[in-house]
């Protein structure tokens, strides 16, 4: 079962997928290849951010309800790592 709140998993595929049919559209164009480069960078965001939502909404509920005390603190530290690299 997801624990990611499901509205936010959402809107962010859907902002992918609407970057993506963008990108189409573009190549229909022939636009430039850079602008393309670019767009298709800003849609992978977009995909990390969905994923680490979901990731983290995993480790804080799903994982740590297997954990002692001290392993619920490693997840607390990965999930910090996790914001900072992303």
């Amino acid at each position: 079962m997801m624990r990611a709140d499901p509205k936010t998993v959402k809107k962010l595929l859907n902002t992918a997928r609407g970057q993506i049919d963008g990108i189409g559209n573009m190549i229909e164009e022939n636009r430039y290849c850079i602008d393309i480069s670019t767009q298709i960078l800003a849609a992978i965001a977009v995909l990390k951010k969905a994923n680490q939502v979901v990731i983290q909404a995993h480790l804080e509920n799903c994982v740590r309800e297997t954990l002692n005390e001290e392993g619920q603190q490693k997840i607390t530290e990965i999930v910090q790592i996790i914001n900072k690299i992303t």
